[in-house]
């Protein structure tokens, strides 16, 4: 079998980098390109940058990237799956729940492997997490705990942070604690003049009892990326800015000043940051993708889970203007 035939809808600040890693992914062959506002990063190299998806289908393609802004997302997938190809769609799914459902739909009508660009679940940081929070390191789990913030990026002019940046948390979270979101609440702010949020802060209860907490914003002039995992033997810290992943074990030796014993409840033990191999998230991504289309075992973020995230998020925007908690 010939290499995969890939097509590529969009070149802007995310597209660019698909570009090259599909360019180096062996079993695929980048063929063509499409971007109605051309090649501002000029990656196209010796591909002609076509006007749009029907004449990126055109050329002959088995999958397709889409990294168009968030509102395009269904016409150019449900164009797509139509065509018989299988697509990779950036978060969020969808600019609404009932375009994400449609869309998830016409890949599994079609037969069709329907993918969702959650990157962070492929973090060299967050996968070795996860491994470890499944072989029993932490013990029973309490807590996912999530801070994503930093600068407004300019390029974002469709969606709020809470389905730009707050997307990735919802999904790691229930990724990594192997359970669905059970109930949600939120609150947000605007303070940028712009009609979407900057600044959500979330609170929630996954289906196994888990207690999770996202900080996400546009208004910090830091960037963070942290996820702090807390069980009953420790905690599992994530930086994926760095790919870093430390585990803060509770301490075995008992303290013998009693009032500070009561107050701590548990005491400080080893501190390791673990060497773990870092490959590129996106990169991991797209063998995950290719895998799939295969056939073969794959990691694949389908589009039903997609779906799910874009659900919590918009349950999360419902309960900032409601005031009230929302349940699954």
């Amino acid at each position: 079998m010939g290499d995969l035939r890939v097509g590529l809808l969009g070149i802007g600040m995310m597209g660019r980098h698909h570009a090259r890693v599909l360019r180096e992914l062996p079993g695929v062959k980048l063929v063509t390109i499409a971007d109605p506002g051309g090649d501002p990063h000029s990656v196209a190299g010796d591909i002609e940058v076509l006007a749009d998806v029907d004449s990126m289908i055109a050329v002959g393609i088995d999958m397709a990237v889409v990294a168009v802004p968030t509102r395009y997302h269904e016409k150019a997938a449900l164009t797509l799956a139509a065509a018989g190809v299988h697509t990779l769609v950036e978060k969020p799914i969808a600019h609404t729940i009932d375009a994400g459902r449609r869309m998830t739909d016409a890949f599994q009508d079609a037969g069709l492997i329907g993918a969702v660009g959650h990157i962070e679940r492929f973090n060299p940081a967050l996968q070795e997490m996860r491994k470890r929070i499944a072989s029993g390191e932490l013990g029973e789990v309490y807590q996912v705990a999530t801070r994503r913030q930093g600068p407004f990026p300019s390029r974002i002019a469709d969606v709020g942070v809470a389905k730009d940046l707050g997307s990735h948390d919802v999904d790691l979270t229930a990724w990594v604690a192997q359970s669905h979101y059970r109930s949600i609440s939120a609150q947000t702010v605007h303070k940028s003049g712009r009609i979407y949020e900057d600044m959500i802060l979330l609170t929630g209860v996954l289906e196994s009892g888990v207690m999770v907490n996202h900080i996400v914003n546009w208004l910090s002039p830091m960037k963070e990326r942290i996820t702090t995992v807390t069980g009953e033997l420790g905690a599992l810290v994530a930086d994926t800015a760095t790919g870093d992943l430390t585990f803060y074990r509770n301490g075995t030796f008992t303290t013998e000043w009693d009032s500070v014993s009561a107050f701590r409840g548990v005491s400080e033990g080893d501190m390791i940051r673990y060497a773990i191999n870092k490959r590129e998230p996106l990169r991991v991504e797209h063998e995950a993708f290719r895998d799939a289309i295969l056939g073969k075992p794959s990691d694949v973020v389908t589009m039903h889970e997609g779906l799910r995230t874009l659900e919590v998020i918009e349950g999360a925007i419902e309960s900032a203007q409601s005031g009230q908690s929302v349940q699954f």
